[in-house]
């Protein structure tokens, strides 16, 4: 994973792990990898990790089981609201730039649905 300079690392992998749960990479109830073998696979300090994970924690998304590790939600209804707050976050950094870049709301509709479509 390429790192943002702009934004805390702890928060890329809280939103990278927020994609994990809602696209189903991470199953709701599976246990997720142990903060030693995640900061191995981003290549980050094990604290960054911890910071990152006990906020994911605190969202609710994921549980602690003393001695077993860390487990993702069965609550649907949780992670398709997360799913949600993603999309809204997306919506609005895409118009944010469509309007940086001087396109009108129509521009920017028949872009996205160019490439909705897989059309350039």
């Amino acid at each position: 994973m390429d790192f943002d300079t702009g934004t805390p690392i702890w928060r890329q992998l809280l939103d990278d792990f927020s994609r994990r749960i809602t696209s189903g990479a991470w199953e709701r109830g599976s246990q997720i990898p142990s903060v030693r073998d995640l900061s191995a696979e981003y290549g980050v300090n094990p604290n960054t990790m911890q910071k990152a994970l006990t906020e994911l924690e605190r969202t609710g998304l994921v549980a602690s089981r003393r001695g077993l590790g860390r487990f993702v939600t069965e609550d649907i209804r949780a992670v398709r609201e997360l799913g949600k707050n993603l999309a809204k976050t997306s919506v609005r950094n895409f118009i944010t730039d469509m309007k940086t870049l001087g396109l009108s709301l129509s521009e920017a509709q028949d872009l996205l649905n160019s490439q909705w479509k897989g059309r350039d």
